[in-house]
């Protein structure tokens, strides 16, 4: 799962969220497993920590958002291999690119994301969360 999938399920961004959390739910029910890399899982706090500024314990409630998305998504190490072989990727969003080689090396079966033009020379099938959910559809009968 791509950053701004997550992102727009926790911070429940219309219309982006609806298909988003049909997909957390397939994966809370173990229909489908789902990933994150530990780069992302930065990125989220991050993004967190930003949707609770100016209440208190800003860090602690981002903390506890990741600890609830650990429980559900499997956490994908990226390596070093992974950050120089995306040097040479041919895309132009470098974190983007990591985000295929640690897909690659993973064996994962897809990619899910809102921002399809940069995955588009992505060895990995890439969907966006509407196309994902059509398919979890197709497969439920």
């Amino acid at each position: 799962m791509d950053t701004n999938i997550i992102i727009d399920v926790l911070q429940n961004r219309e219309p982006w969220c609806v298909s988003g959390k049909e997909i957390f739910l397939s994966v809370a029910r173990k229909e489908h497993s789902g990933c994150i890399t530990a780069k992302e899982s930065a990125d989220i706090h991050f993004f967190a920590k930003k949707q609770f500024k100016g209440e208190e314990n800003v860090d602690d409630k981002a903390r506890q958002i990741l600890i609830k998305l650990f429980s559900l998504f499997e956490v994908l190490d990226t390596t070093e291999a992974d950050c120089k072989n995306a040097l040479s990727f041919p895309n132009n969003d470098y974190e983007d690119a990591i985000m295929i080689e640690t897909a690659l090396r993973s064996g994962v079966e897809c990619i899910i994301t809102r921002n399809t033009e940069h995955f588009s020379e992505s060895p990995v099938k890439v969907y966006t969360p509407e196309e994902f959910v059509r398919i979890m559809e197709d497969q439920r009968m």
